[in-house]
C-alpha cells in the first residue's frame, strides 16, 4: 500500500469510527441475524436512547463509507405511520467486513494524539489547535467557492453547518434571540473531547471562524455557550 493509499484509509476509518456511538451502532447492525431485513433509524434511536436524527446521521455516515448497505421501502414509513419519511433499512455488508478492525486502528491514532498533546502542554496545544482549525476552515470555505462572492451571515451559517455535518458534527444553523448560532448535536472526536476539551473545542471554534471569515468577509467574536463535554445536550457557538 502506498503512502497516499494508507493516508486515505486512515482518514476514512477515522471519519467513520471516530465517534464511539457510531462504532456501537455499526456493531449493533452487523450483529443482527442474517436475513432479518436490517434496522431503521428509529429502531437504532430507541436502542441507544438517542434522537432519531442523530441515529440517522450515524447510519448515513456508515453507509456513505460502504460499511453498511441501505434499502428504501417506498410504501412504508418510519414508525408505521401513513405519512412521513420513507423507511430505510440498514444492514451489514460483506465488502467492508474488515472494518470491524477500524476501532483498534483508531485507538492507536488516539493514543498517539494524546501523547503528543500531553507533551505540548495545554497552552501550546490549544494555540496549535486554533491555528490548524482556522487554516482548515479557510480551506473548506475555498472549496465551497468563498472567492466567488461574499455571503450573508445566514447563508454563510447554513454552508458552515453543512460542512460541519459532513465532518460528523450533525450541525445546523439557528437564530436565537436575534443571534446567529451553530448547534452541533454530535462530536466526531468522541471521548477524546472530554480528555482534551481545551484543544478539540478550540479546533471546532477555529474551523467555524475560518469558514465564516472566508465566506462572509467579516470578523466576528465567537462564544461557545453550551458544550457537550460540560454535560449540555448540544455544542452551541454564538456568532
Amino acid at each position: 500500500m502506498s503512502t497516499d493509499e494508507f493516508n486515505a484509509t486512515v482518514t476514512a476509518l477515522t471519519s467513520a469510527f471516530g465517534d464511539p456511538t457510531r462504532r456501537e451502532i455499526f456493531l449493533f447492525v452487523r450483529g443482527r441475524p442474517p436475513g432479518d431485513g436490517g434496522v431503521t433509524a428509529s429502531e437504532v434511536a430507541e436502542h441507544f436512547d438517542i434522537h432519531p436524527n442523530v441515529a440517522r446521521h450515524h447510519l448515513e455516515k456508515l453507509t456513505g463509507g460502504g460499511y453498511l448497505a441501505v434499502e428504501s421501502l417506498p410504501h412504508a414509513t418510519e414508525g408505521g405511520r401513513g405519512a412521513g419519511r420513507p423507511s430505510k433499512r440498514y444492514r451489514g455488508t460483506e465488502d467492508r467486513a474488515g472494518a470491524v478492525l477500524a476501532p483498534r486502528r483508531d485507538d492507536i491514532l488516539a493514543l498517539l494524539l494524546a501523547e503528543a498533546l500531553d507533551r505540548l502542554g495545554p497552552d501550546e496545544s490549544a494555540a496549535l489547535a486554533d491555528d490548524v482549525g482556522y487554516r482548515y476552515g479557510r480551506a473548506l470555505a475555498e472549496r465551497m467557492g468563498a472567492a466567488d462572492s461574499q455571503r450573508s451571515v445566514r447563508s454563510a451559517v447554513a454552508s458552515i453547518a453543512e460542512a460541519l455535518t459532513a465532518h460528523g458534527f450533525a450541525a445546523r444553523g439557528e437564530d436565537r434571540d436575534g443571534v446567529s448560532t451553530i448547534v452541533s448535536e454530535c462530536c466526531p472526536f468522541g471521548a477524546a473531547a472530554s480528555d482534551y476539551p481545551h484543544v478539540l473545542c478550540a479546533v471546532d471554534r477555529a474551523m467555524i471562524r475560518g469558514m465564516l471569515e472566508a465566506l462572509h468577509g467579516e470578523h466576528r467574536h465567537l462564544q461557545v455557550s453550551e458544550r457537550r463535554v460540560d454535560g449540555d445536550e448540544h455544542c452551541v457557538t454564538r456568532l
